[in-house]
């Protein structure tokens, strides 16, 4: 049968975390790969208990079509918790946050449109932004986040900026306070829409990030969120907040797409977090995640070389390194893999200008003993890489 794929089909590419992921399956596999949160987080006697009580009381209409805005009083727990005044009315339970990534391609890119991106960015909105064929725009970044300069260079007809202002993936870093409020004032000169991801914003472990940047431009931006890294990804849920005049167009893509997402999920979700739960809950979850990062860092410190750097991030789940000149990331993995360590080479995360000594290592599904032994494998195989790449120079230099 001679099916014929639409056009935005050949744009769509397999994730390359989710092709290393299977790498990490062969026993024994040391994996730093994964953008997983630990299973160890998981509240599954609180889901246990609300899951009861949902059939128990509410099971019919759990298990019936539902509203595809979501189930109100989630809707409303959202708009509670989050730092800046906002009505439920604006706010859309996704199918996970990356469906919010999805819903706002589809309502805001048109073919060869521009869309701004930090670098590097998260790989999964290259994916759901691509099929709609945009421009995508890398806007230069330091360690603050966006470059305000270059972002003025670039923004001149752009649709939107995105951003992960707060322990970015897969960088890890945070958007200071100077940098969010120099960002959102140019913006709003620019006439320029941001979508502001913040997937790991309650994940920080001495003090909390800065206050987002929809707060403060609520109508020029829109939120997305997610229950994925404080509860479970399984549940698939999150949520995104848009402007007024955005909402209605976001929720007839929703409707498209699924109808609406799972009302059990949601309502078993509204049972466990009533009394406060998150606000117990959360504070276990950074303390595993810092003592994780911890023993990364002390491991990067014992066993890397000099030449190689990293960053220390203040939340989250991920931390960037950079290899020697010369070495590439992406050569590098196989000869980790066969000593028995993953990661996820850091090219994959730019839309443009990949720097490929670059490498994302997520800490959080590692156990301490773990981390010690992948680090130094991982440092071994650096060292016969860098050596194997100096002898190749050196032999084409002899030439």
């Amino acid at each position: 049968m001679p099916w014929i794929q639409a056009q935005r089909a050949e744009k769509m590419n397999p994730s390359v975390i989710r092709e290393i992921l299977k790498v990490t399956e062969k026993p024994g596999i040391i994996s730093f790969a994964g953008g997983l949160p630990s299973p160890k987080t998981f509240p599954v006697s609180a889901f246990r208990e609300a899951c009861d009580k949902v059939l128990r009381e509410d099971g019919h209409a759990a298990l019936q079509y539902a509203a595809s805005e979501g189930f109100a009083p989630l809707r409303e727990m959202v708009a509670a918790m989050l730092p800046w005044e906002i009505d439920p009315a604006q706010v859309l339970i996704t199918t996970g946050s990356q469906q919010g990534l999805d819903l706002v391609a589809k309502i805001l890119i048109d073919a060869g449109s521009k869309v701004l991106v930090e670098t590097p960015t998260y790989l999964g909105a290259l994916q759901a932004f691509t099929p709609m064929e945009p421009a995508i725009v890398s806007v230069a970044s330091d360690d603050e986040g966006v470059d305000i300069t270059d972002l003025s260079s670039k923004a001149a007809g752009a649709r939107f900026l995105y951003v992960l202002p707060n322990f970015q993936n897969p960088t890890g870093r945070t958007m200071s306070e100077a940098r969010r409020a120099a960002l959102s004032g140019e913006a709003a000169r620019l006439g320029l829409p941001i979508v502001e991801d913040n997937p790991y914003g309650d994940l920080w472990f001495d003090s909390p990030p800065p206050l987002p940047l929809t707060a403060r431009n609520p109508d020029g931006c829109v939120y997305l969120g997610s229950f994925s890294k404080v509860l479970a990804p399984g549940l698939r849920l999150g949520f995104l907040v848009a402007p007024r005049a955005l909402y209605p167009k976001l929720l007839q893509a929703k409707q498209a797409a699924d109808l609406h997402t799972p009302g059990f999920n949601q309502r078993m979700v509204v049972e466990t977090m009533k009394d406060g739960f998150l606000d117990r809950h959360v504070p276990t979850i950074r303390a595993l995640y810092k003592s994780q990062r911890d023993a990364m860092l002390a491991a990067l410190k014992r066993e890397m070389p000099a030449d190689v750097s990293w960053n220390t991030p203040d939340g989250g789940m991920f931390l960037w390194a950079r290899l020697p000149q010369g070495m590439s990331a992406v050569e590098l993995l196989p000869r980790a893999v066969e000593k028995n360590v993953a990661f996820v080479p850091g090219a994959a995360f730019y839309a443009d200008k990949a720097d490929p000594r670059t490498l994302r290592l997520s800490f959080v599904t590692a156990s301490i003993e773990q981390i010690a032994t992948g680090v130094a494998a991982l440092a071994a195989a650096i060292r016969e890489s860098s050596a194997h790449t100096a002898g190749v120079t050196e032999v084409a230099e002899a030439k």
